[in-house]
């Protein structure tokens, strides 16, 4: 069966979740999930002497759903702990439901493998487990969600926590935790907060406990069943690690003067206008020149989103930016501002992105930078699979963000190396065209002409501007029409739309 971005859907996925048929078509009322409650009496501890003791306690079983966060990204350990002592019980076909996978928790791979993990969903599967889920290594598809979408999922009781495994900078012995305190600072913990709020077991795991009350609260001692003190959570240099890169590279400069450009040119660049960069070296680079413009216009904005680097603190902290809300810090100095900053908020990952939200941060948002690993003549995005094919991504606040602010950028060289970033048909939809509106290379710009009026108001814009058939073309001519994928029959991974239904899937390579 054929969606909206006409993409086939096995007939049997498309009873089971629905296809997609536009941005806004499945977004209605529904009964909000539920939870199973275990009341704390008086004198009773919550503090627990291990991992594993948390983990009988818990009552995990077989078949069961456990969560973790992302939010230390690569320097994560709590997963790869909480997994090996569950292994070791012997407990099997577990469905894990983290909000992303990174590359160091490559051990999953073995877990897979014996059977402890049979069902995944999550954001990103990085490097070298999302290299094996693209060789067939489960039975079952992984289930691709947005950050809002997985928020949706959750809220609506589509994805149903048994256990939440939550790393915790700290927290008091009660389980009122934060991000802002401890040995392992990741600042905000939106992603967290979301579980700890609808599992029907909570493990607060911390390598810093302080004295009740822990101040300020992320998350609350009401959301959490079992506190664990262990010696290190993460290593607070992994959560940096290739995010906050600062680009000296001409072709990622020339791609950020022109965002930026296109940001400065539009009608949304006004007082109190309101923005989401991203992380990376070209949208440091966009923040950056947009911080001189403003410094030149005496504009300032309302609120910057999404994931924070030092980069937003300093407009924060420069009287540029009136506030920041913030779901996930990507740098030090972000989760240091978020504990200071009485102007720097935290929010969860319902309140930033999801689309069965009673108003979610986004719908405020008059413009986000994004990135993309391809775009194709219609539009659609693809951040997910490489150009083999194989899954190395994260769909992120992709879909979300693009769907909801009032103009959506996506910066992105014209080619890679010897590889087409425009290109006729993205290997992956992840974003629907419909979402995207200007699409910004190093050659120049092209405006999705279903937006006449950025096309009516940039026509006196001071940068080359194409068809994205012309930049297609452009791309194709230095490097040669690539070849097709060979993908085999079996299908590793559903993507779901941020609404709950499937926009793609993606098969063994």
């Amino acid at each position: 069966m054929k969606n909206e971005v006409n993409r086939e859907i096995p007939e049997e996925i498309v009873v089971k979740y629905g296809k997609f048929e536009g941005e806004f078509v499945n977004i209605k009322p529904y009964q909000e999930s539920t939870r199973q409650v275990t009341p704390v009496k008086p004198k009773e501890t919550k503090l627990l002497s291990s991992i594993k003791e948390a983990i009988i306690k818990s009552g995990l079983k077989d078949g069961m759903t456990i969560s973790f966060h992302h939010h230390f990204r690569e320097g994560d350990y709590v997963m790869n702990m909480v997994m090996a002592e569950i292994a070791a019980l012997g407990i099997k076909n577990l469905s894990l439901a983290p909000s992303s996978i990174a590359n160091v928790h490559e051990p999953l791979i073995e877990h897979i493998k014996n059977g402890v993990v049979t069902n995944i969903t999550s954001s990103g599967l990085r490097d070298k487990v999302g290299a094996a889920i693209s060789e067939g290594i489960m039975e079952n598809p992984v289930v691709i969600r947005s950050h809002g979408g997985r928020a949706r999922a959750i809220a609506t009781g589509d994805i149903h926590i048994d256990v939440a495994f939550l790393g915790a900078p700290s927290s008091d012995e009660y389980g009122n935790v934060n991000g802002t305190v401890g040995k392992a600072t990741c600042g905000s913990l939106g992603y967290a907060m979301i579980d700890a709020k609808y599992a029907d077991k909570v493990v607060a795991i911390t390598d810093t406990l302080v004295p009740y009350p822990n101040t300020p609260i992320s998350i609350p001692q009401t959301d959490v069943d079992y506190v664990v003190e262990v010696e290190a959570i993460g290593n607070p240099e992994g959560i940096a690690k290739g995010a906050t890169r600062y680009t000296k590279n001409p072709k990622e400069l020339l791609i950020a003067e022109y965002a930026a450009k296109v940001i400065i040119g539009s009608s949304y660049y006004k007082e109190g206008f309101s923005f989401q960069t991203g992380t990376g070296g070209p949208s440091l680079a966009v923040t950056r020149f947009l911080k001189e413009a403003m410094v030149k216009d005496g504009i300032k904005a309302s609120f910057v989103l999404g994931g924070i680097t030092n980069a937003m603190v300093e407009l924060l902290e420069e009287g540029l930016v009136k506030k920041i809300i913030d779901v996930q810090d990507f740098d030090h100095p972000s989760a240091v501002s978020l504990g200071k900053n009485e102007h720097h908020y935290e929010i969860d990952a319902n309140m930033y992105a999801s689309s069965a939200s009673k108003g979610a941060v986004i719908n405020q948002l008059d413009v986000a930078i994004l990135s993309a690993l391809e775009v194709d003549l219609d539009f659609n995005v693809n951040v997910m699979t490489g150009s083999d094919g194989v899954i190395r991504g994260a769909s992120g606040g992709h879909s979300d963000t693009s769907a909801a602010c009032n103009m959506s950028i996506i910066i992105a060289p014209l080619i890679r190396g010897r590889i087409p970033t425009v290109v006729e048909r993205v290997n992956t939809v992840i974003t629907p065209g419909s979402s995207i509106d200007v699409v910004v290379t190093e050659i120049g710009i092209a405006v999705n002409p279903s937006r006449q009026d950025l096309v009516e108001h940039f026509k006196s814009l001071d940068i080359p501007q194409y068809t994205i058939k012309e930049l297609q073309e452009k791309a194709y001519q230095i490097v040669g029409h690539p070849y097709p994928i060979e993908y085999g029959e079996k299908i590793v991974a559903l993507i779901e739309y941020r609404d709950g239904t499937m926009i793609d899937v993606v098969r063994n390579v």
